[in-house]
């Protein structure tokens, strides 16, 4: 049901049987556009606001962390509150994971110009496993992506397997260095997920996925959300619940 004041601003559309059962098999829907021109542009507004006073310009000498992600946007940008909590993605999660879920995850995930540094291979399990095993990221391009400025690349059907093991390895995606995560996978089953502005892609918590560096000379803006069962609990955390009913 669209939001009172936002008609104008975000698309709500409800997924068929031929979507669902898709995105069942190869682990990722593409939605299409989520966001009008005008509610991409308030996006935009709001989300470039909250960033330049957290995060500033590029900077090559910071972390990954430092420089590409802003959580909890939602406590800073409106537009995303609204669109978190009682916006299009409620009703596709719903559909997916089931009548009563929870909101999990709200971040910026940037590679601004200048960011050519990749993000490995893995799942969103991996980061933050969560039991049932139902959990969809929601990626909202903000820009244009494509394969220069560090589009998603996908490995279809990996949804499928099971929740993958993931490695340690040195790297500087953590503010304090420690080590970060990354699957094996088989990279001759890759493809590349290019996306345009104001579209949003669903991915299964355990769809193998990675990103280059940003080598174009233009940013690369997701706006991540990330949904699960009501009843998730999180295995990282001694297998605790930690949000409740949206």
């Amino acid at each position: 049901m669209a939001l009172s004041g936002y008609s104008d601003k975000f698309i709500y559309r409800v997924l068929s049987e031929q979507d669902l059962t898709a995105y069942h098999e190869k682990g990722y829907h593409l939605f299409g556009r989520i966001l009008t021109d005008a509610g991409l542009e308030e996006m935009l507004l709001q989300c470039m606001d909250a960033w330049t006073v957290h995060k500033q310009s590029f900077d090559p000498s910071k972390t990954w962390l430092e420089n590409a992600l802003l959580v909890n946007i939602h406590h800073f940008a409106p537009i995303v509150r609204d669109f978190y909590f009682e916006g299009p993605l409620v009703d596709v999660a719903e559909q997916i994971i089931g009548p009563n879920v929870k909101a999990a995850t709200s971040q910026l995930t940037f590679k601004m110009r200048g960011n050519d540094e990749p993000f490995a291979w893995h799942q969103d399990n991996g980061y933050g496993e969560l039991d049932p095993y139902t959990a969809i990221s929601c990626l909202t391009a903000l820009d244009d992506t494509d394969t220069e400025n560090g589009c998603l690349w996908l490995i279809p059907g990996s949804n499928r397997e099971s929740q993958a093991s993931h490695e340690k390895k040195a790297g500087s995606l953590d503010p304090k260095h420690r080590a970060v995560l990354e699957a094996r996978v088989d990279e001759s089953k890759a493809i590349p997920f290019p996306m345009k502005a104001g579209e949003c892609l669903f991915i299964h918590c355990w769809t193998l996925h990675k990103s280059e560096g940003n080598v174009s000379g233009r940013d690369r803006r997701i706006l991540f959300n990330r949904y699960a069962d009501a009843d998730a609990v999180e295995v990282y955390n001694k297998r605790k619940p930690r949000l409740g009913r949206l």
